[in-house]
């Protein structure tokens, strides 16, 4: 057998931390078993479905690196065939007509609930009911069984036993014929010969009412496994307030595609006590029945420290592929010099994001716009003007412009000054680099160029020479 899994969001706002983790274990899943992963945009909701969000469910997938095998299939392309199912499941007797008005259904809702009991359908129309009036609108409602029970041996939760005298007679189409969700849902996944669905807890009590509509159809249930929620640190499930928004917000803000799915594949799933793991890694390793049955927490400091590391491990030429969108969004072209790559090795061990290497790397391309107040305040005094004017002077025509040799030269300078390297890298650093924090001197006046830095250097004197006259 093929395993099959999908992936199935509905396009009514953005791919979220949810649905991404729930995509990343279907794929997983359906990758180490040599499986094949779907697809499916679930966009029957006409009224609340946009193509902005298709989009961003296409452009959140792309980016994580979720290629799936077929798709993306779309269900407003298969309303002929969800309607020859409502129709075979009317001529077989597992579904009929429901003219029961809103109001009476209301009506029956507020009568349970006073009694505290279950609010459902009772099945008026079950047995036949003759429209109140000639083309009175209806509903489509599946005939559920009355007794036995529904068993389903989930592979995250274990086996969970549900009485069909708990369920109703769910609506399959609506007064206006559309099928709704837990009708499209089931002849998608037997078209689909799904074999593996792996979605959220929030489904759970969907799962018996799918699995009755698909023995009623003579098809076999896949396997289900629920995935428990992720909460936000005051445990509540996690939502926009938790700033849990579109999936490439993170992208935004400078996260890795490969360290927030190494952050997601471990809430709710662990190996040992390993915390970093490549996608291949993930794929050998990964089993849906280890994933915890009790919800995670989604910790943000934890995934700025894992997304720290990656930039730290990872290949330079390819985090310099990604700060350079980052640049661009500054209105920064890092094609001239210095090379991205070589900005990128200085700065791997300073940043924990890309924005943040984006900020800390302004300088390496144009020149700042002012100082940081407390470092010029500290560096650029009085007594830094010559040790100032003796770099400008040295690296004027200074011959290799390469980093051991700018080492040597400040070092050079500060003897013959008779002061500590500090007292003449420091003032230097916030002349270059407007504060006082940057890689190494030689490394930062060597990206920096031999133009740009003795231009700040002039800059850094004059401003100097004014603090002086101000008093």
């Amino acid at each position: 057998m093929t395993i099959r899994t999908r992936f199935a969001p509905s396009p009514t706002g953005y791919l979220h931390i949810g649905g991404v983790r729930t995509a990343l274990f279907s794929w997983l899943y359906a990758r180490r078993h040599g499986g094949q992963f779907v697809l499916r945009i679930e966009d029957t909701d006409l009224q609340r479905s946009s193509v902005e969000s298709v989009n961003a469910i296409l452009e959140g997938m792309t980016w994580l690196g979720l290629e799936y095998d077929e798709g993306p299939i779309y269900q407003t392309r298969r309303f002929d065939r969800y309607d020859a199912i409502i129709q075979q499941l009317l001529d077989s007797g597992h579904a009929y007509k429901c003219y029961c008005s809103k109001q009476r259904l209301e009506t029956l809702r507020e009568g349970q609930m006073q009694r505290k009991e279950k609010p459902r359908y009772d099945g008026r129309c079950r047995d036949g009911a003759k429209p109140p009036e000639p083309n009175a609108p209806f509903v489509i409602r599946f005939r559920n069984p009355l007794d036995g029970d529904v068993v389903v041996d989930d592979l995250i939760r274990g086996r969970v036993v549900f009485q069909n005298s708990e369920l109703d007679d769910l609506i399959i189409a609506r007064s206006d014929g559309s099928p709704t969700y837990n009708l499209t849902v089931v002849v998608d996944d037997s078209d689909m010969d799904i074999t593996h669905v792996i979605r959220g807890d929030d489904h759970v009590n969907n799962t018996p009412r799918q699995v009755n509509i698909l023995r009623a159809l003579g098809a076999e249930p896949p396997v289900y496994a629920h995935v428990p929620m992720i909460l936000g640190a005051d445990g509540r499930r996690l939502s926009k307030r938790h700033g849990a928004v579109s999936v490439m917000q993170y992208r935004d803000e400078g996260y890795l595609s490969e360290a927030l799915l190494n952050y997601l594949v471990r809430l709710g799933w662990s190996h040992g006590d390993q915390e970093i793991f490549s996608v291949d890694e993930m794929i050998e390793l990964f089993d849906i029945s280890d994933v915890n049955k009790a919800a995670s927490v989604f910790n943000q400091d934890k995934l700025l420290w894992l997304n720290q590391q990656y930039i730290i491990a990872t290949d330079a030429r390819h985090i310099a592929r990604h700060l350079s969108h980052h640049l661009g969004l500054r209105g920064i072209d890092p094609a001239p010099e210095p090379d991205l790559h070589r900005v990128v090795q200085a700065q791997h061990e300073r940043a924990r994001t890309l924005v943040e290497m984006a900020d800390i790397s302004e300088f390496f391309y144009q020149d700042f716009e002012e100082y940081d107040a407390k470092s010029a305040k500290k560096h650029l005094k009085p007594a830094a003007r010559e040790p100032l004017e003796k770099m400008r002077e040295a690296l004027a025509v200074l011959d290799a412009w390469e980093p051991e040799a700018l080492h040597q030269l400040v070092k050079d300078v500060a003897t013959s000054l008779d002061l500590a390297m500090g007292k003449v890298a420091q003032p230097l650093r916030v002349a270059v680099v407007g504060r006082a924090a940057s890689p190494g001197i030689d490394v930062t006046l060597h990206l920096v160029g031999r133009e740009a830095c003795l231009r700040r250097i002039d800059r850094a004197l004059d401003y100097i020479r004014q603090r002086v006259e101000q008093g």
